[in-house]
Formats: C-alpha cells, structure tokens, sequence
C-alpha cells in the first residue's frame, strides 16, 4: 500500500542527483548533435523562422509585433501567432552575450542553452513527482525515462527553439500544481501553468479542459476541495489577461482562432465569476453544482460559437485555402493523427504513454487517502494527453513527458520481479521485454532492416539519379548577399533558412497565416513554365531556389511532372532563368529573374 510521503518542494539532494543527470544527458545530445551545431543545421524549419523572429525583434521591431515582413512583403508580410514568451530567453541570452563574444557565437550559445535549461526543468518537473510520492530510486528512473524519450527529447533537444519544449514544462508545471498541499496555491499554480501554455500556444486548450474536468470532480466529491477549481480558474483569467497584455498589447483585439484571443479571455472570465459565485453558495445540491457546472461551460462555449463560429468549427487550419490543405497540411506529419505515421514514430508515441496509463492505475489501486485522489487525477489527465495526440501526433511529446513518473515506478517493479528470477534465459527475455517497452520502436527497426527495401518512385534527373548533395542557404550567404535585394520564389521548407541566411524576401513560408501567398507558391510550383513566368513577372520576383533532393520539390515534380517545379527538379530550368553560380557541393540551386 503506497501512502502521502510528500516532502520539500526542491530539496538540495534531489536537485543535485537530477542535475548530474541532466548534465549527463546534456553532454550526450551536444556529442551526438555537435555536427549539427556546427553547420547550423536546425531540426525544423520553425526554429530557423523563431530565430528569425528573435533577430527581427533585437533589430528594432516591436514586441507586440510579431508580423514577418520579408514574407510576401508585396502584401505587407505575414502576422505569426506565435508568442513573445518563447522569444524572451533567447533574447536575453542574445543581447547579454553579444558584446563579450559576438552575435553568430551568442546566436549559437542561445541556441544550445535554452533548449538545454528546458530539458532541464522538463526532468526536474517530472522527477519531482516521483521524488515526492514514490522514491528517491524511482526519482531517478523517471529522468532516465525523460532521458531516453525519443518524442520528448526531441523538442528538447539543442537547436530545438521553437515553442513545443514549453509546452511540455508547462504540463509538467500542472500536474505539479495537483499535488500541492495547499489547494488555494495549487490551484493558482495549475491555472497560471496553463495560462501560459495557451499564452504560447492554443494547443493546450483540450489539456486544460481535461484538467479542469479534474478539479469539477474533485469539487462534487468533496465540497470542501471546491477551492481547487476556483482558483484554477482565477489564476487562468488574470493570469491569462495580463500576459495577453504583455506580449499582445491592446493594438490588434481581433479574434484569431489559432492564438489567444479577447474572446477567450472573455470565456475564461465569465467561468471564474460563475464558478467563484457557486463556491460562495456552498453546500448546495448535487443538481445545482452540476447546473452551476453547465452554467460556467455552456457559457463559455456559447461565447465562442456565437463570436467565432469559424472557430468552434474548424480550428486554427480550419480557414485555410483547399490548395494550401490538400497540398500542405495533409503533408505535414507531426500535425497528422498518429495512424497517419510510419509505424516506428507511431509505435514512439503510443506504447509508453499506453503502459505509464495502465502504471498510474495500479497506483492508483495501490494507494490510499489523498494520494489514492492524486493518481486517479493523474491518469484522467494521461489519458486526455494521450487522447489529444492520436489524433495531433506532435501532442505525443507532453504525453510521453507525463508517462515518464508512472513508467518509473512500472519499471523499478519489473527490475525487481527480474531480480527474483533464477534462470537467465527468462531474465534476458524480461530485460529486452523492458528495453522494447522503453524503447517501442525498437523491435520494429529490426523486423524493417531484415526487409529488402523497395525501390521508391521518384522524379530522376535526365541521367536516371536524384542528386542528393546538401542545400544550405547558410554556405551560400555571400552569394545571396552580392545579390541585389529581391524576392525569392522557393519551397516553403527551404525559405525561412533564405530569410536567415540574406536579407531577401520570400514568397511564402510553411505557416498558415499566409496561406493566400502559399496558395500562390504551390500553384505556381505545379503548373506550366509558361505560367509560373506570368506569376513571378506579375509579383515582381527577382530569383528562384530549389533544393532537387528536398522531399516537398519531390512532391510538386511527382504530382505535375511537366510542371514548373518539376523542370527545376531536373535542371531544364527555362531560358528566363539565369543560373547563379554557387559552391559546387551545395545542392542549392538558385537562378535569377530575367524577363526583361
């Protein structure tokens, strides 16, 4: 029978075993990523555009501007939805250490320490829970579950800056929150936690509404613990109101269905007065509690569908040109639902949450009292997490960050049932049994290596092979900067490291808010020479980029074969186009305008 063994927040014991472990883990990611590094080679086109974003931001730009305005900057750029939060520890980073060793140098030390420091307190939060509630022994496996977690690690991971390694802080923060002594601050916590999670991105709405759903039932099974949801929901509207201030301003009061909006601030409100009003009238039947529930949702959500149909609806994509969904969107995987995976990343995000799911439940069996409550709390909140990334993949990663304390425990049982065998062969069945459950997608690498692998169709050269040397607008910054400024036309994969790289303007890059200008790259891409000039001659384009061996050039060259993108792919590029000369070992390829 496990019992409340709950001791100080942030020993110095603990701090230091977790920290030991944290520079372990740190030093092998900067070993094994160091080539990356050192090329600048960022592990997704939105850390290049977050960089880009922070420069726009030390070079002047306001801070409530977060607009991009060397993306179709004949239209006057492109409004982001992304947050100033995420930009801030880069920020300061940036500014404190360019005058001792300058920019490029503090650029890159930015970019190693503030994923790093959030790994670092990604491990703290989840082992804290452990630490707390379980055991010191488990205190550790949990970090070596963080450790080893290819979903989380990866958001966590050096040059990793974009916002998703946040979000899993923040639901780490949360569930912290559910098992503070005091509920007046645990509920201040949980709500401040997840005010700043959808401050940076909306994505933690079903999370929250999970969490919330948590503390309604705490409150309907012990009236006294109503002050858990009233808090929550206090802090969530003042909290979420004052960063909404300090990072929006009052310029732009429009709804967006993709950010943080007056409207949802209006939602978040309208529950705390109602639900602060009901605790007032404590105790009350059951059936008025549950109609002060419906009340505070039902409110809510009427705001919303009668505010911003559009919303309710269809989301943040739900707006988006067909063009831009069928040819975009549907590519994007890590926003795809998890069938929509190969079978090894599928088998990543599944198979540890599924197990630390079936974990949180025999503790919950196990235990007793407050912390019988906490780890049934906890497993309605692993399951929603879980819930939400079938089908948003890249949601898996908070899930398996919350697998990791109830994984533990799991794993510390089955070292201890294998430590009582005797014989070794079912002592090494269990050990790899163990290393498949931490490690899901291992059984299936080894089944797929043992396969021939089948040859892929793919758009060839006119000599019958895809080149497949590696385009870097980076190693072509000297180049790109003896260029007069100009728009690019290129893939949406390949122009924010252009924007990076030179002080050029793109036509369109992989977010959504540009979906008009997207539109127009992708159609562009794939219909006739002919067409694409009248385009570019209409826009006033001055240069056009491709990467032959990038899988989006792929793509438009195997959907429209004689298409513009496709005689690119090929190098039969057309006599309006004059090639630039570049290093011969980047398989960058960038001609210039001349329709004169």
């Amino acid at each position: 029978m496990l019992v409340d063994r709950r001791r100080a927040a942030f020993p110095a014991e603990f701090l230091g075993r977790i920290g030991i472990a944290w520079a372990i883990v740190s030093a092998l990611l900067l070993l094994i990523n160091w080539s990356a590094i050192a090329a600048g080679r960022f592990p997704d086109p939105d850390d290049i555009m977050r960089l880009v974003q922070v420069r726009d931001l030390l070079g002047g730009q306001s801070w409530f501007d977060v607009s991009q305005t060397r993306v179709n900057a004949p239209a006057g750029g492109v409004g982001m939805h992304w947050s100033r939060l995420v930009d801030l520890p880069l920020v300061v980073i940036i500014a404190a250490l360019t005058p001792i060793i300058g920019a490029s140098s503090a650029e890159t030390a930015a970019l190693i320490a503030v994923p790093l420091l959030t790994l670092g307190a990604a491990m703290i939060l989840a082992a804290r829970i452990a630490w707390r509630l379980i055991g010191d022994e488990e205190a550790m496996f949990t970090a070596l579950v963080m450790a080893i977690s290819v979903p989380a690690l990866f958001q966590l991971g050096p040059m990793r800056i974009d916002h998703h390694g946040w979000q899993i802080v923040c639901a780490l923060t949360a569930v912290n929150g559910l098992m503070a002594r005091t509920p007046k601050i645990g509920g201040w916590i949980i709500g401040a936690s997840f005010a700043t999670w959808l401050s940076i991105s909306i994505e933690g709405l079903p999370l929250a509404a999970a969490c919330f759903a948590v503390l309604a039932l705490r409150w309907m099974k012990d009236r006294e613990a109503r002050i858990w949801l009233v808090s929550a929901i206090q802090s969530l509207a003042l909290i979420g109101a004052g960063l909404f201030l300090v990072t929006k301003g009052i310029a732009d009061l429009a709804t967006y269905c993709d950010a943080i909006s007056p409207v949802h601030l209006a939602m978040f409100v309208w529950g705390a007065a109602v639900l602060s009003l009901l605790a007032r009238f404590e105790p009350v039947p059951i059936a008025v509690l549950l109609g002060g529930f419906a009340v505070a949702g039902g409110g809510a959500l009427g705001m919303m569908f009668y505010t911003a149909p559009q919303c309710a609806v269809g989301g943040g994509f739900g707006q988006l040109d067909p063009v831009v969904a069928k040819y975009w969107h549907a590519n994007v995987l890590e926003g795809m639902p998890i069938w929509r995976q190969p079978l090894t990343t599928a088998l990543q995000y599944a198979v540890t949450p599924l197990i630390a799911l079936i974990a949180a439940i025999n503790l919950t069996s196990r235990s007793r009292d407050w912390l019988r409550q906490f780890w049934a709390d906890y497993a309605i909140m692993l399951a929603a997490a879980f819930l939400v990334s079938l089908f948003v993949s890249r949601a898996g990663a908070a899930a398996c960050a919350l697998a990791a304390p109830p994984l533990a425990w799991q794993l510390r049982q089955w070292l201890r049932a294998i430590h009582l065998m005797e014989r070794p062969l079912p002592r090494v069945a269990a050990m790899f049994g163990i290393a498949c459950a931490l490690l899901p997608a291992f059984p299936a690498m080894i089944v797929s290596s043992a396969i021939p692998a089948r040859a892929a169709p793919s758009v060839a050269e006119p000599n019958g092979s895809m080149g497949t040397a590696r385009c870097s607008a980076a190693e072509a910054s000297a180049v790109l900067a003896s260029l007069p400024s100009g728009e690019f036309f290129a893939p949406l994969d390949i122009s924010p490291e252009l924007l990076l790289a030179s002080d050029h303007t793109v036509l369109a890059t992989g977010h959504h808010r540009g979906h008009k200008a997207m539109k127009v790259l992708i159609e562009t891409a794939l219909g006739s020479e002919g067409e694409a000039r009248a385009t570019l001659k209409e826009r006033g384009t001055n240069y056009v980029a491709i990467c032959p061996a990038l899988a989006e050039a792929r793509m438009y060259a195997r959907i429209a074969p004689e298409g513009f993108a496709a005689s690119l792919v090929r190098e039969e590029a057309p006599n309006w186009l004059e090639p630039v000369d570049l290093d011969a070992e980047n398989g960058l390829k960038i001609w210039r305008v001349a329709l004169d």
